[in-house]
């Protein structure tokens, strides 16, 4: 056989694919796809701004135009629910008003925001930071100006990624089961109760106001981290014991530590006993709910990223292997339970001031549920997970409230296909790249204006 007659070797068979798949038009969901690509977070941020004011302004007369009874307040989603024949109103309501306004604006917009994007690049990133938590805090007034149904609901979302964040800690980074986070929590919300109503109010429980009522808006912040700091050191008192053992050990114990601290609430008659307390100062204001929330974010995504993080990943891994290389694993096992159980309580003290009552009823089995549903659902050993699964079951019970009881039958079975399908999570072992967030997409010349 001659050389030209030789069939064509494996190394060109790469390169005619190559070919014929550049030659391949590409599909209309691949050109969407890079349509979209070019957006810079500050482009969406943009978008959304824009959609929230369309619905401030216009949201009422589209509405009536659309025959609904009313605003709807979670993207129609109650109303489908309650009255399926009111669903392509609903479904028309959000498109008009969500869907088109923050996507055409996003697109038109990506030329300047790129450019934006590039320019707050080259500055400090503290800066840039700042502008787009800035950018998506009014995009959150607006849109919960509208309704306290609304406002209520991003409260309680905001407070429930804090409990994700912190048990996520334990749970993913650290690779242990704990099943204390509802201990922790009543004891951040007791103890911060407690320091408000004593000594800024006048109470049923505690009498009369120490300090001047003026006084307890601005001394708020020292109640709340006086609760982290209750809830840290009860989470050492399950540390010291149950870390110097190994295995399954630290949920018996956790689970053991949750349902005394219930039970020892309940016989504290001076805490108000099984009817619990209530008339919290209302402090939890949006923007100390927001604050909180981006500072619990802030520090245990640094945390995972910094030395601890790594020996807690080398700990989950391999705990002989971690020892091996002088991990100190006792010391950095009860660094990060403590951390989770601060930020666990701290989200205990924001819930009591936002439901303004706490009874010990709140702190149960079924809270533990629905953490343990969040931090799972969204991702282990992921700080994008942990945001996303708190705020996606949090927004998807709310949603489904008019089903009433099959509410909890829907929730379990989207639980139990993830479970099947992703066992470790939709979103487990994403790194939060704050940098790559938020850096412009292209150089921002020309392009998608």
């Amino acid at each position: 056989m001659r050389h030209d007659d030789q069939p064509p070797t494996d190394s060109k068979t790469p390169m005619v694919e190559f070919a014929v798949r550049a030659q391949t038009p590409p599909s209309a969901m691949q050109r969407i796809r890079s349509s979209f690509s070019v957006i810079p977070m500050l482009g969406w941020l943009t978008g959304i701004l824009c959609a929230v004011f369309i619905e401030r302004f216009f949201g009422d007369e589209l509405a009536y135009r659309l025959y609904l009874p009313k605003l709807p307040v979670l993207f129609g989603c109650l109303i489908m629910f309650k009255t399926p024949v009111l669903i392509p109103s609903a479904l028309a309501y959000v498109i008009l008003v969500y869907v088109i306004p923050v996507t055409a604006t996003a697109r038109l917009t990506a030329g300047l925001t790129n450019r934006l994007a590039a320019i707050l690049d080259r500055g400090p990133i503290a800066a840039s930071c700042l502008i787009h938590l800035g950018l998506l805090y009014l995009a959150l007034h607006y849109w919960t100006d509208l309704s306290d149904y609304r406002l209520l609901v991003l409260k309680l979302t905001m407070i429930a990624v804090m409990l994700t964040l912190s048990l996520n800690l334990i749970n993913g980074y650290m690779g242990e089961f704990s099943c204390s986070h509802p201990g922790f929590m009543a004891l951040g919300a007791y103890s911060a109760s407690t320091v408000t109503l004593l000594l800024f109010s006048n109470d049923r429980l505690f009498g009369a106001a120490v300090l001047p009522a003026a006084w307890g808006s601005y001394c708020f912040p020292l109640a709340l981290i006086f609760g982290g700091i209750s809830a840290a050191a009860g989470a050492l008192l399950v540390a010291i014991p149950s870390f110097r053992t190994r295995g399954d050990y630290l949920a018996i114990i956790s689970l053991a530590f949750m349902f005394i601290v219930k039970s020892l609430i309940e016989n504290l008659e001076w805490l108000g006993g099984p009817r619990g307390m209530s008339g919290q100062p209302d402090w939890s204001s949006l923007p100390v709910v927001y604050a909180w929330m981006v500072a619990c974010i802030w520090v245990v995504n640094n945390f995972v990223r910094s030395i601890y993080g790594k020996a807690l990943n080398a700990l989950r891994d391999n705990e002989m292997a971690a020892e091996a290389m002088t991990v100190n694993t006792r010391k950095t096992k009860i660094t990060a339970f403590m951390l989770g159980a601060f930020w666990a309580g701290v989200a205990g003290g924001l819930f009591a001031h936002v439901m303004r009552f706490v009874n010990p009823g709140t702190f149960g089995i079924q809270r533990l549920a629905e953490v343990l549903a969040m931090v799972y659902f969204g991702g282990l050993n992921s700080v994008v997970g942990s945001i996303f699964g708190a705020v996606s079951i949090n927004l998807i019970s709310e949603m489904l409230r008019p089903l009433e009881i099959y509410k909890w039958i829907v929730i379990p079975v989207i639980l139990i296909l993830v479970m099947i399908y992703r066992p470790t999570g939709l979103l487990a072992f994403r790194e939060f790249d704050v940098k790559a967030i938020l850096r412009p997409k292209h150089s921002g010349t020309g392009q998608g204006a």
